[in-house]
Parts: C-alpha cells; sequence; structure tokens
C-alpha cells in the first residue's frame, strides 16, 4: 500500500490560482472524485495535499477548503502541506495559528519561481528556524542549480525535517545529469532532509519516457539518501503531463523491482508514517 504525500487538488471555484493561466494543460478543476477513483485501484491508502501555490489571500482558505474535504466519510486525506510566506513579518502569526491545526504536517515555499534573494533574506531564514521542534515539515522545491541555496537553508536550520520535492527536479527531457547528481549527493548528507520521489514523468519526454528513462534519476536519488529517508509523491495532476497517476505508480513499481519487501515498505508509506506521524 500506499501513502501519497504529494497531492494537489484544483477548484477554481473555491480559489484562486494565478499561476494555471500559464499551463493550460492543467486550467481546469482536479477534484478530489477524480483523483480517488484511480488511487483506490492502485493501492494509495493515505494522501497528504501539497499546496497548489494560490493566491496569497487564499492561503488559509486552501487548507480549510482541504480539511472539509477530509471530513468526507471514507477520503484518503490525512493531512496538508501548506503554503507559506516566511520572507513576510506575518509569518510568525500564522505558525501560531497553523501549530494549533494538527490538519497541517508541513509547509512549502515554492522557491524556483522566485528571486534567490528571497530565501536568502534575514526575515525568511529567521522564520524558517522558528519550524525547529514544531514537528511540522518545510518541503523545498528547487531546480539543480539552486540546491546549494537548498542546502544553505538545511544547514541553517538543523532541528528543522526538511523534504526535497522531485528528485531534485532534474532536466530528464534534455537528459542533463550535472550539476544535478553532484548536488544531491551533496545535500542528502544532510540528516535532516529527505527524498521525494515524484515528479519526475512531468520531466521527461510525455511521448517517449521509458522506465528506462527514469531510473538513472530515480536510482541515484534512492542511491543519495538511503531506504530510510525517500518517501512517494504522485503529483497529481501534474503527473497527468507525463501519463497519469495509473501509469507512476506502474513505472514505480518497475523502478522497485528486484528490492526487498522492507526497502519498497520504507519508500511507498513507512517512512512518511513515521515523518508525518499518521498511524
Amino acid at each position: 500500500m500506499i501513502i501519497d504525500t504529494h497531492l494537489h487538488l484544483i477548484d477554481q471555484a473555491a480559489l484562486r490560482y494565478p499561476w494555471l493561466a500559464g499551463v493550460p494543460a492543467l486550467n481546469r478543476d482536479f477534484s478530489y472524485q477524480e483523483y480517488a477513483t484511480d488511487a483506490l485501484r492502485s493501492g494509495i491508502e493515505g494522501v497528504l495535499h501539497m499546496e497548489v501555490d494560490v493566491d496569497p489571500a487564499d492561503i488559509a482558505a486552501e487548507t480549510a477548503h482541504v480539511k472539509s474535504l477530509a471530513g468526507q466519510a471514507g477520503s484518503l486525506l490525512r493531512g496538508a502541506i501548506a503554503a507559506c510566506r516566511p520572507e513576510e513579518a506575518g509569518f510568525e502569526a500564522y505558525l501560531e495559528t497553523v501549530k494549533a491545526e494538527p490538519f497541517v504536517k508541513g509547509f512549502r515555499r515554492v522557491l524556483h519561481v522566485v528571486p534567490d534573494e528571497v530565501s536568502e533574506g534575514a526575515l525568511f531564514r529567521q522564520n524558517i528556524k522558528r519550524l525547529g521542534g514544531t514537528g511540522l515539515t518545510f518541503d523545498l522545491v528547487v531546480l539543480p542549480h539552486q540546491i546549494p541555496k537548498a542546502m544553505a537553508l538545511v544547514d541553517l536550520a538543523p532541528d528543522v525535517q526538511f523534504v526535497l520535492d522531485h528528485c531534485g527536479v532534474p532536466d530528464i527531457k534534455g537528459n542533463a545529469e550535472h550539476p544535478w547528481r553532484e548536488h544531491m549527493e551533496a545535500i542528502a548528507k544532510r540528516p535532516n532532509i529527505v527524498g521525494k520521489i515524484s515528479g519526475v514523468v512531468a520531466y521527461a519526454d510525455p511521448a517517449t519516457w521509458t522506465v528506462e528513462t527514469l531510473k538513472p534519476y530515480v536510482e541515484h536519488t534512492i542511491g543519495s539518501f538511503g531506504w530510510d529517508r525517500v518517501i512517494w509523491g504522485s503529483d497529481w495532476p501534474v503527473c497527468t503531463l507525463g501519463g497519469g497517476l495509473t501509469t507512476w505508480i506502474a513505472a514505480t513499481h518497475a523502478l522497485l523491482a528486484g528490492t526487498s519487501e522492507s526497502e519498497r515498505t520504507r519508500l511507498l508509506s513507512g517512512n512518511a508514517r513515521r515523518l508525518w506521524q499518521l498511524g
């Protein structure tokens, strides 16, 4: 069975997503019901919702919206990774409200769409350090050349648990492994970060990728972090750009062929259960 640590839901009647106008293939609603149909058929038994870079004014509303879906009978939703703006003065007060909401398991601030100066700012870094001792994780999504910037944050807050999304966002379509490969080895040496096996089908050529195309990137991520520090995510609906949920799950199982049951269980569910105390 699988814990999906990276589900995006899009409901344009409830929330605003400024970036969707630039991505026509994703510029529609993607509902929980649509996701759950394939998820339940594919062995997914629990899900964390990942923030979808909504309009900043809708950040709290996004969490409330997802929590309402989690309250429905039979829902797979177990929690949310909420959006945040650590570069802003209001983060400290926001953190206090989130600490009182056990449904929120962590935060993410998308960094590859903003200048590097955002994550290098003094207030941003001070606020990231505030996560120490809260049990709230912080997801990092950066491009390969930005991984050293991510390392600086991870080193700055050694008592904060970080998650590196999407295998470090390698350029698979461009068949580029450097400096991604070296940077992955370096960031994985930090004990307070785990690697998320997700996103890769969207970075490959949608028409031609195969399991062999993905293998060097997924295997290097697992090899760098080790089986106790890797988790799995669907990145739905972004994965529909490269074949969809069931295709990515089938590819995952093919990529894990020959591994032990213990290794597969840790990657697909066990590590995520431990990381977020999902039971």
